[in-house]
């Protein structure tokens, strides 16, 4: 038995408890978890936002042990330090054969599965996105296993799971920034921060932060920010004020608002670029005019899990790592444990801190 922190229905707080996990079947693989970052999807799905099967045990970004390995199983040992990808491509779905691996048409479907039942009545429990990393320990499709590159610490190489592999790749893969270009990126949390440090690596020379706290600006700062706007009425217009009245080549919206997300847009250039990696509610209306966006000839696209490969592109974000362009530690303003979590989901909702990293 091991204990998680298990979602027992949409909107009801999170329960410490202890579960049973199966030994590893044919493809799949045990691990003993050594840290899980506390994301604002888990947020979106512990209130409903965005939907799971219930009981669940969630938790997405993670890294840890190898205990044991099923039938099949030969890329990963028992003892092997391994980073959780929650999105796993099947290679085989549209979107897979045309390299789009991101957006992967069977990602999510281990989601509806049982993997493992409460201790105290058996009763089913679903493994959350997939991986199920708010426990100790958690048993995952083979494909959801990373091996983690040398170099990297194991507790904060949790953080390549998600928060990295969506900033990294809404800088490099969707809005594509070039060396010299403008950035703002829109909140200031885990993906923010990791997004700060990505348009650093970039080159870019004005990058500006925007966040509804002031208490987050060393914070930005520290990752690369060379600007700090605290958010009002008035961003739009301060953002062009530090570009010449021109706005930046590329904003990125980490928050999920139609305010926030409307706000970037009007940030940007003649022709600028705005990503839209925050997930909002389906209330969330964002309107145009059709006369404003042939003037503006701006672009806003969404970004999925970065756009990334996590396959490809965990090995680059390690050698950023080594070599010190990226810094995994600065993005954590929390160590906590399971029973944490609620505590760090309250803290997301006022706008406190960066990432939250549960430590086992």
């Amino acid at each position: 038995m091991v204990r998680a922190a298990v979602l027992p229905a949409v909107g009801a707080p999170l329960e410490i408890a202890e579960i049973d996990l199966p030994d590893p079947g044919p493809g799949q693989v045990r691990i003993r978890l050594a840290a899980a970052g506390v994301c604002h999807s888990d947020l979106s799905l512990s209130n409903g936002t965005m939907r799971v099967p219930v009981p669940a045990v969630l938790g997405h970004e993670g890294a840890g042990t190898v205990v044991a390995v099923g039938e099949g199983v030969t890329h990963v040992s028992p003892g092997a330090f391994v980073i959780l990808n929650w999105a796993p491509s099947c290679g085989t779905c549209h979107a897979c054969t045309l390299g789009e691996v991101w957006l992967c048409a069977n990602a999510l479907n281990g989601a509806a599965d049982v993997y493992a039942h409460r201790a105290s009545d058996g009763s089913d429990l679903h493994p959350g996105l997939n991986v199920a990393a708010f426990a100790e320990e958690t048993v995952v499709s083979a494909s959801c296993v990373l091996p983690l590159p040398e170099g990297i610490p194991l507790t904060d190489a949790a953080l390549l799971g998600c928060a990295v592999l969506t900033g990294y790749g809404a800088i490099h893969h969707s809005a594509r920034v070039r060396e010299g270009e403008t950035v703002a990126v829109f909140g200031v949390g885990g993906v923010g921060l990791s997004t700060l440090q990505s348009a650093r690596i970039a080159g870019a020379t004005t990058i500006v932060a925007v966040d509804v706290s002031p208490e987050k600006e060393e914070l930005a700062r520290a990752a690369g920010a060379t600007d700090y706007v605290v958010a009002s009425e008035n961003t739009a217009r301060e953002i062009r004020a530090l570009t010449g009245r021109q706005g930046v080549d590329v904003a990125v919206e980490c928050v999920g608002r139609a305010v926030t997300i409307r706000t970037a847009w009007e940030s940007t250039r003649r022709g600028g670029r705005t990503t839209v990696v925050g997930i909002g509610g389906k209330d969330q209306q964002v309107t145009f005019n059709a006369l404003e966006l042939f003037h503006w000839g701006r672009t806003l696209s969404g970004c999925v899990y970065g756009n990334s490969d996590p396959a490809k592109d965990v090995p680059v974000l390690a050698e950023h790592v080594r070599a010190g362009r990226l810094d995994l530690g600065a993005l954590v303003t929390e160590r906590i444990a399971l029973e944490g979590i609620p505590a760090a989901f309250e803290n997301m909702v006022a706008g406190k801190g960066g990432r939250a990293l549960v430590v086992f």
